[in-house]
């Protein structure tokens, strides 16, 4: 068994015979058919068995299945700061994280559309444990986080995610997409985990770890939803924490946040690519002596570049004037936004529970908060 088998997507080799195994599977035949709703089974079942790599199987098909999500559950995706990334050059992108599929999904697409060098993402393994789910999660350059390990093998794990990383953007010249931190951004509160940047820094053959993060290019995500399509899917986490009890999922919750988030309502959404964090290194260098403290200093500078270019849209401020009782952003939304929202707030959640009412509006709000810090709210 090759080091990195237990981990990794498909190799182009494998992935004809693994699409010829799905074919037929009833989730298969939903993606197609919601893709391709002119087409006869036999025709989009037949481009497939013609599909020999997994660029192949990105454009030709989740692509097309994506600008599918896009026209039905959004009013559109924009962009910004994509023009400054340089072709044929692999990247780390550290996103903050709202959707399990979306957010690296939208990403790739917006690199296949600017010519540029698409990803291979982290998932967690929690979320392939389905056959058809892992199939289509390798077949789609996913790798796999292991999750729900003990210290000693979360230790090797994570070790090997970090050379596997390592691996793919030093000598296979791939992009690689990881989240922040793991899971979902479930309160609106983006920060980063430096436990995310100590398994990046595992692979390092450098004698300092900020010379290796120079080399890995590492470049900030904000991505930005109008709608949270699992907004009111996160109240029943947020309420247990709140309440300082243990939060156990549903059987089947991984999976139907996994369909919400596609199909849910998302209205506008915006992904800005931030600028490679690398002059920056040489500072966080000089000022801090100890690997802790710099990698500190360095999830910090992460987090301040997603929050600054964090968009924040009209459903953000209304959930904070709502929240703090105040007009303060009336200037950033119409009345009849303002009553969009609250019908949504009506139908999702009940509002004669505070806590929960509280927790939604402060999901939307928090961003308000976070990016006020830094210029104002604009």
């Amino acid at each position: 068994m090759q080091k990195f088998d237990s981990i990794r997507p498909f190799y182009d080799a494998e992935v004809n015979e693994n699409i010829k195994s799905s074919l037929n599977h009833p989730m298969m035949k939903a993606i197609m058919n919601f893709t391709f709703p002119e087409l006869a089974d036999d025709i989009w079942k037949e481009q497939l068995r013609r599909t020999f790599s997994i660029r192949d199987f990105q454009c030709n098909f989740i692509y097309q299945a994506l600008q599918k999500v896009l026209e039905k559950s959004s009013d559109g995706l924009s962009t910004s700061g994509f023009e400054k990334l340089e072709k044929n050059t692999a990247y780390l992108f550290v996103s903050n994280h709202r959707d399990i599929i979306l957010d690296t999904s939208l990403l790739n697409a917006c690199l296949f559309e600017n010519g540029l060098v698409m990803t291979a993402s982290a998932i967690g393994d929690n979320l392939v444990k389905r056959d058809f789910m892992n199939t289509l999660a390798k077949l789609n350059r996913n790798f796999l986080v292991k999750r729900g390990l003990s210290p000693r093998e979360m230790l090797m794990s994570s070790k090997l995610m970090s050379e596997y990383i390592g691996q793919l953007l030093l000598r296979e010249n791939r992009s690689v997409w990881i989240a922040q931190r793991e899971g979902r951004t479930k309160d609106g509160n983006d920060a980063t985990n430096p436990g995310i940047l100590k398994m990046l820094s595992m692979a390092s053959d450098e004698k300092n770890v900020m010379t290796y993060f120079k080399k890995i290019k590492i470049v900030p995500v904000s991505i930005s939803y109008e709608y949270d399509p699992t907004d009111a899917l996160k109240m029943p986490q947020l309420l247990a924490e709140a309440n300082d009890e243990v939060y156990i999922k549903e059987k089947n919750e991984d999976f139907m946040t996994l369909l919400s988030g596609i199909i849910g309502q998302k209205k506008h959404i915006h992904i800005h690519v931030c600028d490679v964090i690398d002059k920056e290194l040489d500072e966080v260098e000089a000022e801090f002596d100890s690997s802790n403290k710099q990698v500190q200093a360095v999830a910090k500078l992460i987090d301040d570049a997603i929050l600054k270019s964090y968009k924040l849209w009209p459903t953000n401020y209304i959930a904070f004037d709502l929240l703090h009782k105040t007009d303060k952003f009336k200037t950033y939304y119409t009345d009849n936004e303002k009553s969009l929202f609250e019908r949504r707030l009506e139908m999702k959640i009940d509002e004669n529970n505070l806590q929960m009412v509280e927790s939604f509006l402060a999901m939307y709000a928090n961003p308000v908060v976070n990016k006020s810090k830094y210029n104002n709210a604009n």
